[in-house]
């Protein structure tokens, strides 16, 4: 995976961890998502972009990535992770890809849980 630009392996130093719950393609007073898998997993990784400033960590400090999208294919897998490719840089946290059959609303193709560790 490493040629890819992720790790099978991440290890977090002693210290506290971060659990951020599956961000979908939800922003706040919107009630319509995007409808292709693309421009939703932009906006989830938006949301995990703000999380990592609220925590005041960087994307060095993700140790793991958890992408679930729905009817996945490669090519649906690839639209996913791509936007996480931004925000992660350099820096090669483990991700693992799960397709599933449905998430939290129909309408919803994509969620990802990130685990970071705190500064």
């Amino acid at each position: 995976m490493a040629s890819l630009g992720w790790s099978h392996i991440s290890v977090a130093e002693p210290g506290r961890l971060a659990f951020l719950s599956g961000q979908i393609a939800a922003t706040p007073g919107s009630e319509g998502v995007p409808e292709d898998l693309a421009g939703q997993a932009k906006l989830a990784v938006a949301s995990l972009a703000a999380a990592l400033e609220e925590l005041e960590a960087s994307a060095q400090d993700i140790v793991m990535l958890r992408v679930y999208v729905v009817n996945a294919t490669s090519e649906a897998f690839g639209q996913a992770v791509a936007p996480l490719r931004e925000l992660v840089g350099d820096a090669m946290p483990s991700v693992t890809t799960i397709g599933v059959q449905a998430l939290y609303k129909p309408e919803i193709l994509v969620e990802i849980e990130m685990v970071v560790r705190l500064p």
